[in-house]
């Protein structure tokens, strides 16, 4: 008897399957990724147990990345000065900020088509074998390979942690959770000094042991994950973009290349690489701007980035940018918020570490509990912001506020970074930007990803982060740009000396220049120096700061966080529906600047 039971139920089972593979077709006029598809698969078979286990392993995901975060970044100053090429710290920045933000819809893309568990497998092997490489290089050649590789890796589990949170939460709850994730940030920036102070200035190993650390961090994620998506496949609950290749191998690489769009990843890539990396190069270049290379790369560039976005426009059946996106309030003002939030961010960030390092006579450990001072306040006022948006359900104003507490922070270090300038006042500009910037974090992607259904959440958000991240890059570069521009003239008005050897070796190590004790009038001047190039940096950070406020205003909808996974179709993250009223097209459709804000309260 039990076996007939059996049986029946396997042929119910296999009869209310949707058709396997898109291609197939079915009643459904819903778009198929099958990355997609096998996560709301996965949260159809989860019980108590699975969720428990996952959410240990986005715990241990997040910590591990945030430990990578508030250590590793202090090491490559210690690195490229080992090399004597402190000066190209600069250009490593930005050459990595261009590949962090690539890196973002590559796997984004990735995770939509192969799946969020094999992903996060490959995430794994780049991180593992980029650490490796820096902590063995003896070139600065190599530590900018191992630097790529680790970025692929590191920008990789940035963006799947993003995803997942995204797949398995309500819009409600998701700002909260999404603060929850950098909590671990509140721990390392104290646990995180110990380890510089320790292991500092043996930054081999300090890039070593996380090529150990991450596999044994990811790997609860990985197999939670991969075990669910197995289980969800023997019920036949997962749906496929297209049937498997039979006969060749090649058929299925050109069909994942076009469902990635592989060519729109190219294009991008060295469009943003030829016309930011010119900006830190020509500086140090031959004939700096007169050089016929620099100016190559930057006409070549500017060239190829209208030609991406009209083959975006135009060509791909999934682009990396979908076009009609811009023309929504919600998503084009997030994009924008992050773009110039960031850039304002690393062009006084970028060398900021370096400036104290000279500036002031701290620790080590006093060293890194400063430089992780703007994170911790980004992550407890993140998390504060989720809460606030769970209890208001409305985020528009909190974002508002928060852009212009994080201007008011970096106008005031105007006068920090001077002369009368003193420690309290450094750190009070840290924590201000880190206020606001954690309102406006937890803010602008959900923003964006409420616009959007299910399917193309990891999309829009690897497009806001992608476009945040180019913000990255174009700060670092410019703060690259000016501070290899303008930091051996100041050494040589400043320094009290004609020795174009010693002032040669000030400029390209930081250590150097430490050295000399307090009162020496060689580190006096370095000081000086300094003190005059942070002021054109942070001038700049104030100018692009004013600019997001006003998106924020203008372009930000104040739609409803209902608890489903969107605000466009109401369905929750195993793509059932819930019964959430859903926004209409006056918030998610196209809005006009300054137009009315169609509002939908919901009854508790």
């Amino acid at each position: 008897m039990s076996l007939e039971d059996d049986a029946a139920k396997k042929r119910d089972v296999e009869a209310d399957a949707p058709a396997l593979y898109d291609s197939e077709g079915s009643e459904t006029s819903e778009e198929v990724l099958t990355g997609v598809s096998k996560l709301e698969a996965a949260a159809s078979v989860w019980g108590p147990r699975s969720k428990w286990c996952l959410y240990i392993g986005i715990a241990l995901s997040s910590y591990i990345y945030s430990l990578d975060g508030n250590t590793t970044w202090q090491y490559l100053s210690y690195a490229t000065s080992y090399v004597t090429e402190h000066s190209l710290s600069g250009t490593i920045t930005s050459a990595q900020a261009i590949i962090i933000a690539v890196g973002k819809p590559l796997m984004a893309k990735l995770s939509d088509v192969i799946g969020r568990g094999e992903t996060f497998i490959a995430v794994t092997i780049l991180y593992v074998i980029g650490y490796i490489v820096i902590a063995t290089a003896n070139t600065i050649g190599q530590i900018a390979a191992g630097e790529v590789l680790y970025s692929f890796g590191y920008t990789g589990l940035q963006m799947l942690q993003q995803i997942i949170i995204a797949d398995i939460t309500t819009l409600r709850w998701r700002g909260f959770v999404s603060g929850m994730v950098s909590a671990p940030y509140i721990i390392n920036a104290f646990v995180a000094a110990s380890i510089a102070e320790d292991i500092l200035p043996n930054w081999r190993w300090g890039y070593g042991m996380f090529a150990i650390l991450i596999p044994v961090s990811l790997l609860p994620i990985i197999v939670t994950l991969l075990w669910a998506q197995w289980k969800a496949r023997q019920l036949h609950r997962i749906r496929y973009s297209r049937a498997p290749a039979r006969k060749a191998w090649w058929p299925a690489i050109r069909d994942a290349c076009v469902e990635m769009d592989f060519a729109g990843l190219v294009l991008v890539a060295v469009s943003l690489a030829l016309i930011l990396l010119p900006l830190s190069l020509a500086p140090s270049a031959n004939g700096k701007w007169h050089n016929p290379s620099m100016l190559a790369m930057i006409i070549i560039g500017a060239i190829l980035f209208p030609v991406f976005l009209v083959y975006e426009w135009k060509v791909p059946r999934a682009p990396v940018v979908p076009m009609r996106w811009l023309r929504n309030g919600p998503i084009l003002g997030a994009c924008l918020i992050g773009f110039f939030d960031f850039t304002s961010f690393y062009l006084q960030y970028t060398y900021l570490y370096s400036y104290v390092y000279v500036t002031q006579s701290w620790s080590y450990q006093n060293l890194s509990y400063f430089s992780s001072t703007q994170s911790l306040a980004l992550t407890i006022f993140g998390i504060l912001g989720g809460i606030i948006m769970f209890a208001t359900r409305r985020f528009k104003w909190m974002l508002f506020s928060g852009l212009l507490v994080r201007l008011l922070g970096c106008g005031l270090m105007l006068h920090a970074r001077s002369a009368s300038g003193n420690t309290a006042s450094l750190v009070m500009c840290q924590v201000l930007q880190g206020l606001g910037g954690g309102f406006a974090a937890t803010a602008i992607q959900v923003s964006a990803q409420a616009a959007v259904s299910h399917v193309d959440v990891a999309t829009v958000t690897a497009m806001v982060l992608l476009i945040t991240e180019v913000g990255n890059s174009v700060g670092s570069a410019a703060a690259s740009g000016i501070w290899t521009a303008y930091m051996p003239a100041e050494l040589a008005k400043h320094v009290p000396t004609s020795n174009a050897t010693l002032l040669a070796e000030l400029y390209g190590s930081i250590t150097d220049i430490a050295t000399y004790a307090a009162d020496d009038p060689i580190r006096l001047g370095a000081i000086a120096a300094y003190q005059a190039v942070m002021y054109k940096l942070v001038l700049g950070a104030i100018i692009v700061a004013i600019f997001p406020p006003i998106f924020a205003f203008f372009l930000t909808k104040d739609i409803q966080l209902i608890n489903a996974q969107n605000a466009v179709d109401g369905k929750d993250a195993a793509g059932a529906e819930t019964g959430e009223p859903v926004a209409d097209h006056g918030v998610t459709g196209l809005p006009l600047i300054g137009g009315h804000e169609a509002r939908r309260e919901h009854q508790d």
